[in-house]
């Protein structure tokens, strides 16, 4: 019995771990971003934004592994590894457009996990990149890199 705890305590430092690592190096990468003269400046600047997330999710995460610590209780399963080459393709089909890699990541993502009706799923590819493209565009007034729909918007 007490392996199990131990190992269970183990799997969620690493987990806990590997979330703050990613974030930390995100906010790292983030630094690189260049300043914009304040004269140019129309909303946030761009490392702002990614920063405040990471650091969130930071906060979150340390919140969690004092509240409520996670706990592994079987191997990563046919979903979480089909999850992950769904990262992988996310990644891919960002050379092409982020906002088409994103309704197609959030549409297959939903499909896979088990959402059947049609219209939500057409709701989640559209609605969903539309969202967050609005959102940064006229909301913090972020540009986006050029793509085949971004390249429509922007001219």
């Amino acid at each position: 019995m007490v392996n199990q705890s131990k190992a269970f305590s183990l799997e969620s430092l690493f987990v806990s771990c590997l979330i703050i690592a990613f974030s930390v190096s995100a906010i790292w990468l983030s630094l690189s971003f260049e300043k914009m003269p304040p004269i140019l400046k129309r909303g946030i600047q761009p490392a702002d934004f990614p920063q405040m997330v990471c650091v969130v999710i930071i906060a979150m995460t340390l919140f969690m592994v004092w509240r409520d610590p996670i706990r592994i209780t079987e191997p990563f399963g046919s979903k979480t590894l089909g999850s992950i080459c769904l990262m992988g393709v996310f990644a891919a089909l960002t050379q092409l457009d982020l906002f088409i890699a994103l309704g197609v990541f959030a549409g297959v993502l939903a499909a896979y996990w088990g959402e059947r009706k049609l219209l939500n799923l057409l709701m989640l590819i559209i609605l969903v990149p539309l969202a967050v493209f609005f959102l940064f565009d006229q909301v913090f007034e972020i540009r986006f890199p050029r793509g085949l729909l971004t390249n429509l918007w922007y001219g």
